[in-house]
């Protein structure tokens, strides 16, 4: 497949699940519902597959992907699981944690996959559509998030075609996601030592911060920015700027008029998906607190505000 599509927009009810399977074992791309944001989805396993994520995306090659799986299982046959791996696979899968484990040369995953490193970033979804998808593809699935590479996450199906409508052959419809924050990605080094390569849902309380080469998405200086100029910590606003509120703060777009942190990660892109759809040409951002989720949240705005070199 190549050149441009007419993305269709599948629903479960109407057999979308088999439908995005057919495209996937084809070849194809499909967006799909993850409890994090929309991921763009290939078969892991094919070199050609793994190629059309990066020519949608605009990805660059040294950035790797998310490989998303079934089961444990299944995820022993790709990467090498230590006592600690197999520790907090077993508490946090199905879910959003993301780990970064020794690949296995013979998992017979495209080298694109890994963007050539020796490590592999694994994810075992709790979202029920795509949770139904692996089991109805077989195969374990790369899926980074379904946008342009550096923009706006997607949360919705909307998002999702805003940035790749001709680009990908379907998405999968399932809503607004749930949590709204891509998964935390901790790396299990072979001391036993964890290291937290992106914040995310999950917090790691004994793990440290990694500060090394790029092993995983999220970790470029400028990335999920609206295409505008972002300022942070912003208590006032100017009048050419769209104003992301939270708490006392409302804001054009609120992240949570309750100053809640969970729904702030839940409502972040979509307030940074209205700003950059606003006639303001700038986008001022309220302060989040800097505790629980409110890190994870604050790692996307500073690289949201970050310009690209």
């Amino acid at each position: 497949m190549s050149g441009k599509y007419a993305t269709e927009t599948l629903h479960v009810e109407e057999g979308g699940i088999a439908r995005a399977a057919e495209i996937l074992r084809d070849g194809g791309l499909v967006a799909v519902p993850t409890e994090t944001v929309y991921g763009l989805a290939a078969r892991a396993d094919s070199d050609a597959a793994v190629a059309r994520i990066y020519e949608a995306k605009g990805r660059p090659s040294f950035n790797p992907l998310i490989v998303h799986i079934a089961s444990l299982a299944q995820a022993r046959t790709l990467a090498e699981f230590s006592p600690v791996a197999e520790r907090l696979a077993e508490q946090y899968w199905p879910g959003p944690l993301t780990l970064v484990l020794p690949r296995r040369r013979a998992a017979g995953l495209s080298d694109a996959v890994t963007a050539g490193l020796d490590t592999l970033a694994l994810r075992m979804p709790a979202h029920p559509i795509m949770r139904g998808l692996l089991d109805a593809v077989g195969l374990p699935l790369a899926a980074p998030s379904a946008n342009r590479s550096g923009f706006i996450s997607p949360t919705s199906p909307a998002h999702v075609l805003a940035s790749l409508d001709g680009r990908i052959d379907a998405v999968l419809d399932g809503g607004e996601c749930e949590k709204g924050l891509e998964s935390t990605i901790a790396a299990v080094r072979s001391n036993g030592a964890v290291e937290i390569l992106r914040p995310g849902p999950i917090a790691l309380e004994a793990a440290t911060k990694g500060e090394g080469a790029i092993e995983a998405p999220g970790q470029l200086a400028s990335h999920y920015a609206p295409g505008k100029p972002v300022r942070l910590m912003a208590s006032e606003v100017a009048p050419d700027e769209f104003w992301i509120g939270f708490g006392a703060i409302a804001g054009d777009c609120t992240l949570s008029e309750s100053g809640d942190l969970t729904q702030a990660a839940a409502r972040l892109y979509a307030c940074l998906h209205e700003g950059a759809r606003s006639d303001k040409p700038r986008i001022a951002i309220a302060p989040v607190p800097q505790t629980g989720i409110g890190i994870a949240i604050n790692d996307r705005l500073r690289r949201a505000a970050t310009l690209p070199d």
